[in-house]
């Protein structure tokens, strides 16, 4: 079972933001450029991030060849390993900043669109609107000028004399 990659991940998140198959984007970017510059970004920043997965497995497999079982490096061996590994180090570190700035595009893509409000909040909000009265935070109490319900059994009236 192959491994999910950075790119795949990248390529998830901008499908299901946009809702439409990656390849669709990249076969309208090449006719016409995106009028969506978030779209625009995100597919810039995933080619970025294309190019440095593809380094990271070739570092990857070189680093397989250089330290395979029974091979013996010799001197120069050494320095090409410790090259090889820095290299993976840089690529992939490379590829978690374009995944975090994929994934900080498609936040803001989300904070800019207009969410769909649960229907309970919309009538919550109504109700506070037809009532002319502001709803206070929890655990502050209500300014003076509001009145007070009083909660409780209701004092007979009848039978009540001084």
């Amino acid at each position: 079972m192959p491994t999910t990659t950075m790119l795949d991940q990248a390529t998830a998140m901008i499908e299901n933001a946009w809702g439409q198959p990656i390849e669709a984007f990249e076969v309208l970017g090449v006719r016409r450029p995106s009028d969506d510059p978030l779209l625009r970004c995100a597919m810039h920043t995933r080619t970025a991030l294309a190019i440095t997965d593809n380094a990271v497995t070739v570092h990857q497999d070189r680093l397989h060849a250089l330290s395979r079982h029974e091979y013996v490096p010799d001197f120069y061996g050494l320095d090409r390993i410790t090259e090889t590994a820095v290299s993976l180090r840089v690529a992939h570190t490379e590829s978690r900043a374009y995944l975090q700035a994929i994934r900080r595009v498609v936040e803001a893509r989300e904070a800019a669109a207009p969410e769909v409000e649960a229907p309970t909040v919309r009538l919550a909000q109504a109700a506070v609107a037809r009532s002319g009265q502001t709803p206070h935070a929890p655990g502050a109490t209500p300014d003076p000028s509001s009145p007070t319900a009083v909660v409780g059994p209701s004092a007979p009236t009848a039978g009540l004399r001084r």
